[in-house]
């Protein structure tokens, strides 16, 4: 018998005439972790989708246990023994974590009862199995991220698998639940499962993978052993180009830059304490700190998203009050959130909607809105900012994380918004699509913009700041210039918590 549990050749696969897949060819070893990586948009959810029967190939093969497979549908691809964790967790936090991981196949007594004592006892024996430690009665909505996520790997694992594909799964978790997800990879490995490793975080490739292969605009480039290759390596075979990324060695903004923002003695909620700071015309200022620190609550707070219960904001030397979304936006404010499928974008709705959300009195024509208008500076800003879209009418949940994130931008741009918010601006974007973005903020901050980008990548921030904010449990710690900048001295402040 072959030590391969999965063989995928040649497939092929066209939607609406766009040749999504090429002739993919795709192998993975029993018990190995194999890391598939690409740019947004080179093909993986694609092929993923075929495999777990989400949808139909085109053309090409797909062996599984040294048999022809070709399933039809998700439950098809469950009861063979293939699960996906997916980068959105798909579970109902209102019931307890035992019932989430049996839901559809329920302990029932005299065939009608809920077994709630034996459903819990099987959750407790898989845990086990599992080296997990979660209360199989807690309620999901009670557990971190994290350890939702180890469940959804449990509810998974329960199905005797064996290929267990993961999307982007540390995208939402810290430094600690990353280390006890790899346990349990570990463990699921040298117990012959096989595992599709999908990231963008080549360090955790490196870290957790055996082999990796690369796919670029719907076609198979090659795999090779991790040990064998560089992170360079894989990058440049990802987009066919080097990408440098070195820190920013001196900023681009003047001490007696005109003063756009002005933060003083803040205070919001539990996370956000006494937080003062300024902001220049043309300078990117860099919110760095673990989760948790205060960063994005911050951001909420001056964009009026969250009460803020003390404190001052002045913009352009005037002070503005700030009671909700609407006002900032009044104010020239744009807030690109960390989670833009939530809270920056209508996936349902197409680029020009999306792109003219903020601004559709630009297009108004007496009670109607001018179509040809709204068009026209749609396109404008597809072309300016490079955003890849078969045309402006294309639904948004159909674009790359990449190409999402640019349409959040022109919303702003074509607002006008001359102060940008970016929280977590490259989160689950692919190397090529963020150096893309990074080229796009240097632009606009060279425009005269004035950006506050919050970064949980030290790398990003180093690269990108002119001027450095640290925040611990609330509060700014600290601030550095970007000459006098380090990871070692980021951390330093980062982990700089108030004296008791």
């Amino acid at each position: 018998m072959s030590d391969l549990v999965l063989k995928i050749h040649d497939i092929h696969k066209r939607f609406m005439g766009v040749h999504a897949l090429k002739g993919v060819n795709f192998e993975l070893k029993t018990g190995e972790i194999h890391a598939l990586v690409g740019e947004n948009g080179a093909g993986k959810s694609t092929l993923m989708k075929i495999l777990t029967g989400i949808y139909e190939k085109d053309s090409g093969d797909i062996h599984y246990q040294d048999q022809l497979f070709h399933p039809h549908n998700p439950k098809q691809s469950l009861a063979a023994g293939i699960g996906i964790i997916h980068q959105e967790l798909n579970m109902m936090e209102h019931l307890t974590v035992a019932q989430n991981i049996f839901i559809g196949r329920e302990s029932v007594r005299g065939g009608v009862f809920l077994d709630e004592k034996r459903l819990n006892q099987r959750a407790a024996e898989l845990f086990k199995r599992l080296n997990m430690n979660i209360d199989p009665t807690e309620t999901l909505s009670r557990l971190t991220v994290g350890k939702q996520q180890m469940v959804e790997i449990a509810k998974a694992v329960s199905h005797d698998l064996k290929v267990l594909i993961l999307d982007e799964p540390t995208a939402a978790l810290t430094e600690t639940e990353i280390n006890e997800l790899f346990a349990i990879m570990k463990d699921l490995s040298s117990k012959g499962v096989g595992m599709i490793y999908i990231s963008h975080r080549m360090d955790e490739i490196r870290q957790i993978t055996d082999r990796v292969t690369v796919m670029r605009d719907g076609e198979y480039v090659g795999t090779k052993e991790i040990r064998q290759v560089s992170k360079e390596d894989i990058i440049n075979m990802m987009v066919g180009r080097i990408i440098y990324e070195k820190p920013k060695e001196k900023s681009n903004v003047g001490a007696d830059a005109e003063l756009v923002l002005e933060v003083k003695h803040l205070n919001a909620g539990k996370l956000v304490r006494d937080v003062s700071f300024k902001l220049r015309k043309g300078e990117i200022l860099g919110f760095a700190g673990l989760m948790g620190a205060g960063r994005t609550e911050t951001a909420r707070a001056i964009f009026g998203a969250d009460e803020i219960q003390s404190g001052t904001i002045r913009i352009n030397g005037a002070p503005v009050h700030i009671s909700s979304p609407m006002d900032a936006v009044a104010h020239g404010i744009g807030y690109l959130s960390e989670d833009r499928k939530r809270f920056g974008l209508a996936t349902g709705l197409n680029v020009v909607e999306n792109a003219l959300m903020a601004s559709y009195e630009k297009c108004e024509k007496g009670m109607f809105i001018h179509t040809a208008l709204e068009r026209g500076i749609a396109g404008e800003y597809v072309e300016k900012l490079k955003i890849k879209t078969p045309s402006v009418d294309q639904l948004l949940k159909n674009l790359s994380g990449g190409n999402q994130q640019k349409v959040v931008i022109a919303k702003w741009l074509i607002h006008d918004a001359s102060i940008l918010i970016f929280d977590e601006p490259t989160r689950g974007i692919d190397v090529g699509a963020k150096s893309e973005i990074y080229t796009l903020m240097n632009e606009l901050a060279a425009g005269g913009k004035a950006i506050i980008m919050i970064s949980s990548e030290l790398p990003e921030i180093l690269r990108m700041s002119d001027r450095i904010a640290v925040m611990c449990e609330g509060r700014i710690t600290g601030e550095l210039a970007i000459e006098e900048a380090s990871q070692e001295r980021i951390m330093e402040l980062a982990t700089l918590r108030e004296s008791v």
